[in-house]
């Protein structure tokens, strides 16, 4: 009986005799059914077809079409519509020949309440559903804060929670240090905070000599009736206002306007993206997309201008410091899902010329300061690959460690860098069961067993250096399941604090080469071992934090001295809730009433060890 598993070789002449001439997309497959790459058409078969040609190929397409195995199209109606395709499959299959923007998609926003008699201005993350209106997205939420901050000192707009505003019985601490005009005990009149929110609003909508001009005009009114104390307040709006402008406003612009500019180099690139809405400049946000080699400034931005902006709010306006061969495509295609004409331009002339410049020097910058850390890296690598006497330097080093408190809630931590520092995406973590409470040695030997049977079961990438933090009882439990799992070509370390246990007198045990090493405590190859080994000890510390909280159903901030039930409820209503806790930063920590900076360091090292 015939074996029908077995696949019939690609056709090429075949497939592209009866391949059709219409717009569509093309899926280029391995022999293991792999996507290598997705690409957009406006005539299938004559750019299929170039791919087969016998000569002229660029060095990244030979590369592709070496493992080329199969190639499957979809028709579509038009190149505008392919190109949506070709956006989703990317996403969908992350192939290994396109460029590929890594990117959150959560952008934050400034936030206007419009239902009550007294709107609040907040900062908004997520789903724009609320009643309101939204302003931005900002590149970040520094941005929205110094914002939100510069409003608050002008405008005196509320900021507060709804149901902090309701339960008011006095003035809180804003009104005091003028941030606030207390609509909440009513020591504002509807009308005087209505107007303090039209202003807000021209501000936030770039209407800045509307404003200036109306602010003009009140404080000389007031000054004209002798309220002196008033018209010194529109005197101290005007003057910030003014001041904003100096520093924020993009001269020449007044509406929405993004500068997008790419470098390339050294198999890398960097995408800046300067965010203009209603002719402010809301600051900067740097993307650093994978690419294949030999991607051209031209084919980054192409890539990169379709899978953001066809996720993202689409400006009407957008620079581009190259030009792309499908510029007018994209402009169709963003145009029709922004449901608003989108100019797309890279030939400019004054001013917009000088932010297209400052663009591609940006990224320019980035890209040479990530290039030159990652250089650092190969430095380190190459050091470290002499000193263990490898034949060439480690391509992947995993590290292990365990966690736990008097053998409660026992976790393993596998951390993995590569040749540009951390992977966190390949980051794991194993809760540890079935063993006696404390056995370190049983906890390494359960957890390497499972992440490498793992590995070996998915024909995975196995790392050439594994270091484990510990001594020789450390060491020959990792042995043990080597052995097991009959792994070999793995390279096994063992890195113990010393006799005095004081960093930069680490031991390295290397059973394979019958040799324990002291090095010197200046060693950029121990710095970097050491980096490794503290990064494995942070993420299982957190883990095991996580574990243990979760099994006693105790909030992590319950454990924190000075912490009580008060200060639990304020952080928690201030930030939204725990996951949001343990995002922020000390200064955002330090930001919540009652809470002083050694406490905020307090509670941020809980969460971050």
């Amino acid at each position: 009986m015939a074996d029908t598993d077995v696949q019939a070789p690609f056709d090429a002449e075949d497939f592209l005799r009866t391949l059709t001439s219409r717009p569509g997309i093309y899926r280029m497959f391995d022999a293991s059914g792999q996507v290598l790459y997705v690409g957009k058409a406006r005539n299938l078969k004559k750019r299929v077809s170039s791919y087969f040609r016998r000569s002229g190929l660029a060095p990244k397409t030979r590369a592709l079409m070496k493992h080329m195995a199969r190639v499957e199209v979809t028709v579509t109606r038009t190149e505008a519509e392919a190109l949506l395709l070709e956006n989703n499959l990317i996403k969908l299959h992350r192939p290994r020949y396109n460029i590929l923007l890594r990117d959150d998609k959560s952008y934050p926003y400034i936030y206007l309440s419009t239902d009550g008699e007294y709107p609040r201005l907040t900062f908004h993350r997520g789903a724009r559903k609320g009643k309101g209106r939204y302003f931005g997205p900002y590149p970040s939420s520094g941005a929205v804060r110094e914002s939100l901050h510069l409003l608050q000192k002008m405008f005196r707009v509320r900021q507060c929670e709804d149901s902090f505003f309701a339960n008011r019985s006095r003035p809180c601490l804003q009104y005091q240090i003028k941030r606030c005009t207390a609509p909440c005990v009513g020591l504002v009149s509807p009308q005087d905070y209505a107007q303090d929110v039209r202003h807000t609003v021209l501000f936030l909508e770039g209407k800045s000599s509307v404003l200036n001009a109306e602010l003009v005009d009140k404080m000389e009114a007031a000054a004209a009736r002798l309220d002196y104390e008033q018209a010194a307040v529109y005197r101290d709006q005007i003057a910030s206002l003014s001041r904003v402008q100096e520093r924020q406003y993009v001269s020449g612009e007044s509406g929405d306007m993004d500068i997008v500019a790419a470098a390339v180099s050294g198999g890398q690139a960097c995408v800046q993206v300067f965010f203009v809405r209603n002719g402010v400049n809301l600051g900067n946000k740097v993307f650093f997309p994978r690419i294949p080699q030999d991607s051209s400034e031209q084919e980054v931005l192409s890539a990169f201008t379709a899978q953001y902006y066809l996720e993202h709010p689409v400006p009407g306006r957008i620079l581009l410091g190259a030009e792309p061969d499908d510029i007018e495509l994209l402009a169709e295609a963003l145009s029709e899902k922004a449901q608003h004409k989108v100019l797309l331009s890279s030939r400019v002339r004054g001013e917009r010329a000088r932010w297209l410049q400052m663009g591609v020097e940006n990224a320019a910058q980035a890209l040479a300061a990530r290039l030159s850390s990652q250089a650092g890296m190969q430095q380190r690598l190459y050091l470290l690959q002499q000193l263990l006497e490898l034949d060439e330097a480690p391509q992947r080093i995993e590290c292990f460690d365990i966690s736990h408190s008097q053998g409660e809630g026992t976790v393993a931590s596998c951390v993995v860098f590569d040749r540009e520092g951390p992977r966190k995406s390949d980051y794991r973590r194993f809760n540890i069961s079935d063993i006696t409470p404390g056995d370190d040695y049983a906890a390494m030997e359960q957890a390497l067993l499972r992440r490498y049977t793992r590995l070996k079961k998915e024909d995975a990438a196995l790392p050439e250096l594994l270091l484990i933090d510990g001594g020789k009882g450390q060491v020959s439990s990792a042995q043990k399941v080597m052995e097991e799992l009959q792994i070999s070509e793995i390279l096994l370390v063992g890195v113990s604090k010393g006799p005095e246990r004081r960093p930069g007198l680490e031991l390295l045990h290397i059973p394979a080469q019958q040799r324990v090493l002291d090095l010197a405590p200046d060693s950029p190859a121990l710095h970097l071992i050491q980096q490794i080994r503290d990064e494995a000890h942070r993420f299982a510390i957190t883990g095991h934090r996580q574990r243990r909280a979760r099994a006693r159903n105790v909030s992590p901030l319950e454990g924190i001295p000075g912490v009580g039930p008060r200060r639990r409820q304020q952080l928690l209503k201030h930030f939204g809730g725990m996951q949001e806790v343990a995002r922020a930063g000390v200064e955002e920590i330090g930001k919540v009433s009652g809470i002083s900076r050694d406490l905020a360091q307090k509670i941020y090292d809980t969460f971050h060890g």
